[in-house]
């Protein structure tokens, strides 16, 4: 009888079987990739059936719009395009352990860089993941009309196709919510993003997210800064007096290490150290156990702007590409306006991570890149110019410079993938099963023997009585998705908590009147740029700094993350579970709350301060608090 209902014909029931069969193939693929190759802690059967459900509404929109715009060839290239942008995501999981985000696209500069990163997170076996492309192409060409009559894709289908997804992603999200409530605020976590709503519905609302940052910075005015110094004004808390000026006059070294964390510090590997020289150096400054990195996805260049400015890095992209633009009081600046000369060395492209734009911003005087070294072939390896070579090179520029100054330093060498050429190798590999990890020991003892060399002829030199030097680690080497090889080599179960644990870097600092000590003292890398000012003595007047003086004796004990969890004296608080920070062991959510509501609060602050360009209105502000005070003295 459905024969000759024009609508419902055998030509266009095959054509709607054909449609059937392309949508699920590549929702199959949707869900094995969702499923198997992210980590999205699926944790109940509700939340794994809202997981293999909210693919539906974005291939229908994915599809319909291809068809509306391109007919049967649309409908091919949006399959290509959505296979594409899932094995990008792939590959960025894989060595980030998050999802690409619209600003990270706009670094593809940085891409250039990557070389061996890149060639070492591909697998042969990621060509399945394009089989069924093939597929596609099959079902939508071979059957053309003359074999299969009045195949054609119409566009009024494809307006039905993306009708239908509004439907489906209510659906998903009404189901989404049963689960967690108030979904789409919590932007800052992309894991829990994507398993709800799936990672093609997440690139649509990051989308929206873009949108929504640019209209920020047009609109803001001076009055967005008002809450933001109320919040620093009421956690405010003064820096140790006994260590104010304790390094006046000094020169700074800031040596920034490249992926280093402090599980490697005092750790063996087959009865050898892997820090034989830190080890030793750590007892000659003061040294900081539970320093955390706090950085996103801007990594190295996020724990610099820390550094610079103790404002957060973002939770999308990174401020040295999103927001180079924007009118800072870094620390370079005022230690400028104090007669300090200040620099940054790195042995990298200069444009990388567009260090050549955010330098200027920050109020940098000089910038030694890679055409500032002797970079040659038989001084690089993997990423290039060997730390050895770079520290020697380094110090003889800094013998040069006028002094006081201010310089920093960010190393190459301990990089992912973690390679190095034999005659550097000075421990054997690991035995774990993950390669990246065996390596990484590798590239860590091979730069703490470099760091050693530098040392010990800085050492030497006339800077070292008139300096202070501060060591720390960026951000992580190796991620969450290696926890199973952390835990053979560091025979534990490396659970929720224990990864926290794992995002501690080492901070370091040597100079006159910094007493040799081990601080159990909780901070970030926010905390940095307070810390150095208040040792030089130097009178900082920006108000908007979230960091606190680390040798500050009533200091607020809070190191919070870019994802929104913490640490404090009592707790630690990751992913909504709450644990005590002593035994590790998971105690009631209840007690965290207030603390998870403070750190959602502290980033939000950041972020619109970030997002708005809020310091150009700084002085304005000022002014107007002075008129306003002077203005209720009169009426007294």
């Amino acid at each position: 009888m459905f024969t000759n209902n024009k609508y419902f014909t055998k030509d266009k029931l095959n054509k709607w079987l054909v449609y059937a069969v392309v949508i699920a193939i590549f929702w199959m693929k949707m869900y094995f990739i969702q499923g198997s190759i992210f980590t999205l802690g699926v944790e109940n059967a509700n939340e794994a059936a809202i997981l293999a459900f909210n693919p539906l509404s974005s291939i229908f929109l994915l599809f319909g719009i291809g068809i509306l715009l391109g007919g049967r060839r649309g409908l091919l290239i949006t399959y290509i395009i959505g296979s594409v942008l899932l094995y990008v995501n792939v590959l960025f999981y894989r060595e980030y352990n998050d999802f690409i985000t619209i600003p990270m696209l706009g670094q593809v500069a940085n891409l250039a860089g990557l070389g061996g990163s890149i060639t070492n997170i591909l697998s042969l076996t990621d060509i399945l993941l394009f089989v069924d492309v093939f597929a596609a192409i099959f079902l939508l060409f071979y059957l053309k009309s003359s074999r299969f009559p009045k195949f054609a894709p119409k566009r009024r289908e494809g307006i039905v196709l993306a009708i239908v997804a509004i439907p489906l992603f209510l659906v998903n999200l009404a189901w989404a919510e049963t689960e967690r409530t108030d979904l789409l605020e919590r932007a800052f976590d992309r894991n829990m993003l994507v398993k709800y709503i799936g990672v093609i519905n997440y690139h649509v609302y990051d989308i929206v997210l873009q949108g929504q940052t640019e209209m920020k910075k047009t609109f803001a005015d001076s009055n967005e800064l008002v809450p933001a110094l109320n919040y620093l004004n009421e956690k405010k808390t003064e820096p140790n007096s006994e260590m104010t000026g304790v390094a006046e006059g000094k020169n700074v070294i800031v040596l920034s290490l490249e992926s280093t964390q402090t599980f490697v510090v005092d750790n063996e590997l087959n009865g050898e150290e892997l820090t034989p020289y830190f080890n030793d150096l750590k007892e000659e400054g003061a040294y900081f156990n539970n320093f955390y990195h706090q950085v996103k996805q801007g990594r190295t260049s996020d724990s610099e702007f820390m550094l610079d400015n103790s404002l957060y890095g973002l939770n999308r992209g990174a401020a040295f590409f999103t927001h180079s633009g924007n009118e800072y009081e870094a620390s370079p600046e005022i230690l400028g306006e104090n007669g300090y000369t200040t620099s940054n060395m790195h042995a990298n492209d200069k444009t990388f991570w567009n260090r050549n734009v955010m330098y200027d911003s920050l109020g940098y005087d000089e910038f030694y890149s890679k055409e500032d070294y002797d970079v040659t072939e038989e001084k690089s390896y993997g990423w290039g110019y060997l730390d050895e070579y770079f520290f020697a090179d380094s110090l003889d520029k800094m013998e040069e410079m006028e002094q006081p100054f201010y310089n920093k330093m960010i190393t190459l060498t301990n990089h992912h993938p973690f390679t190095l050429p034999e005659d550097k190798k000075y421990i054997d590999e690991g035995e774990t099963n993950s390669g990246t990890l065996n390596r990484y020991f590798q590239t860590i003892r091979y730069q703490d023997e470099a760091l050693k060399q530098f040392v010990e002829e800085f050492k030497k030199s006339d800077l070292y009585d008139d300096t202070v030097l501060v060591i720390y680690g960026d951000h992580f080497g190796i991620s969450e998705n290696h926890q199973e090889a952390m835990g053979q080599y560091l025979d534990k179960d490396i659970n929720e908590f224990e990864q926290f644990q794992l995002q501690r870097v080492p901070l370091l600092m040597i100079g006159e009147g910094i007493e040799p000590q081990e601080h159990d003292t909780i901070g970030g890398q926010i905390d940095l740029r307070p810390t150095i000012m208040n040792l030089l003595g130097v009178e900082d007047d920006n108000p908007i700094q979230f960091g606190q003086d680390l040798f500050s004796e009533d200091r607020d004990e809070m190191m919070v993350t870019r994802d929104g969890d913490f640490a404090n004296e009592e707790y630690v608080g990751v992913k909504e579970s709450c644990y005590d920070r002593e035994t590790g062991e998971e105690v009631e959510s209840e007690s965290c709350e207030p603390f998870f509501k403070e750190a959602e609060e502290e980033l939000q602050m950041s972020d619109s301060i970030v997002y708005g360009d809020l310091l150009r209105y700084l002085d304005e502000t000022e002014m107007i608090e002075e008129e306003e005070v002077s203005d209720s003295s009169d009426e007294e």
